[in-house]
């Protein structure tokens, strides 16, 4: 029964987990959606640095558990007091229930200033109230959609590997921490200590440089840190071999954390909440190979440690097909999500990409017009540049 409890308890906490970090995002605009999910990850960390804390307070398991059941039951008092946790308008919207999201703007709009954009809301309001006349039934997506799609479906593969790379392989590196770190609450206040790095790096440079190119030099540091510990752990000094597992923990941390950011802002909101749980999923299963290969006497770790570097030099190459999120609106319905275009990776294109990603069609290309001065139009049959000898 103990068992069966706490698996209940996970997946609640997990589903808890998922619902906040998606309205956290739908509720925040382009500028400030990073900072705002790196904060709730700061909040996160607090909580382990926390946890010893309270256990050291509780003394017993049982009266941890009433703790932290305690805290749970306040955050369950959000969920009967709307005013204080509303439903995202923008999946509202998306999924056409119309009479909802025209109330929790209503109460959006009367919770900040009244004074500034009151003609744009009139507007809106009145926009909303022409569109629910008809009584439009709403429309929900499932899960399945996903796999029909070719795009969505692809992107969801890639960062849903990367982020089953970025949880699995980083038992590789603590397990070199245990001879340096004899201590359990050393290790611990060390991997969360490298959480926090983590954050910062990718708040710090995702915004400035790219979700794709971070993402693709997070793996690389991961990937790097991983062949050199794999093939020269016995040759390096004990020094190099601790400051290898502590870049490896923190650029593994950063990719988990970054690919599970950008899939919030590739998947569209009709299907975000559930793609977002399947690669959440995946990077779970990544964590779930670290009790087996703990196991005493177990000859499975240098394989998994080969694998795992096997397909974090494989992530690389799939990264460079992902498309960029940064500065852009969230795709909304199934056509956004399959519209996205892959831009160059370390500058931002002039124009746009007219060469979808891994488009299912591909049209003939428009026939291009020449003048006679265009020094690049194509010479006639038969006839060459000025100067020089005809065909024959």
């Amino acid at each position: 029964m103990a068992l069966v409890t706490r698996l209940l308890f996970g997946a609640a906490l997990a589903g808890a987990f998922l619902s906040l970090y998606v309205a956290r995002l739908e509720l925040c605009d382009p500028p400030h959606r990073l900072v705002v999910t790196m904060v709730a990850g700061f909040f996160w960390i607090a909580g382990e640095l926390l946890l010893p804390a309270l256990a050291l307070l509780c003394r017993e398991w049982r009266v941890l558990q009433g703790a932290v059941t305690l805290i749970l039951a306040l955050l369950a008092a959000c969920w009967w007091c709307p005013a204080l946790l509303l439903e995202s308008p923008r999946w509202l919207l998306a999924t056409r229930q119309l009479e909802r999201a025209r109330k929790t703007l209503q109460a959006l709009a009367e919770s900040g200033s009244a004074d500034t954009g009151s003609c744009n809301q009139e507007s809106l309001f009145a926009e909303l109230e022409s569109l629910s006349e008809g009584s439009p039934q709403p429309r929900y997506h499932a899960v399945c959609e996903i796999f029909s799609t070719r795009v969505i479906w692809k992107n969801s593969v890639i960062l849903g590997f990367t982020a089953f790379i970025g949880s699995g392989i980083r038992h590789c590196f603590t397990r070199n921490l245990a001879p340096h770190l004899p201590q359990f609450f050393y290790s611990y206040f060390l991997l969360v200590g490298t959480e926090a790095v983590a954050c910062t790096f990718v708040c710090l440079t995702a915004e400035r440089f790219g979700r794709r190119a971070v993402l693709l030099l997070c793996t690389v540091l991961t990937g790097i840190s991983s062949l050199l510990l794999l093939a020269l752990t016995q040759y390096l000094l004990d020094l190099i071999v601790l400051t290898l597992s502590v870049v490896g923990i923190t650029a593994s941390h950063a990719v988990a954390t970054l690919s599970i950011f950008f899939a919030s802002e590739v998947l569209p909101t009709v299907v975000r909440g559930a793609g977002l749980g399947l690669i959440v999923g995946a990077s779970f299963v990544g964590k779930a190979a670290a009790p087996i290969t703990a196991i005493p006497n177990s000859r499975g770790f240098f394989l998994h440690h080969v694998v795992f570097a096997s397909f974090a030099i494989l992530s690389v190459l799939s990264i460079m097909l992902l498309p960029e999120s940064q500065g852009r609106s969230l795709p909304e319905s199934l056509q956004d999500g399959e519209s996205q275009r892959r831009p160059p990776l370390f500058r931002r294109p002039r124009r746009e990409d007219h060469l979808p990603l891994l488009a299912s069609q591909r049209g003939p290309c428009p026939p291009r017009r020449y003048s006679r001065l265009d020094a690049s139009a194509p010479a006639a049959p038969g006839r060459g540049p000025p100067g020089a000898p005809r065909d024959t």
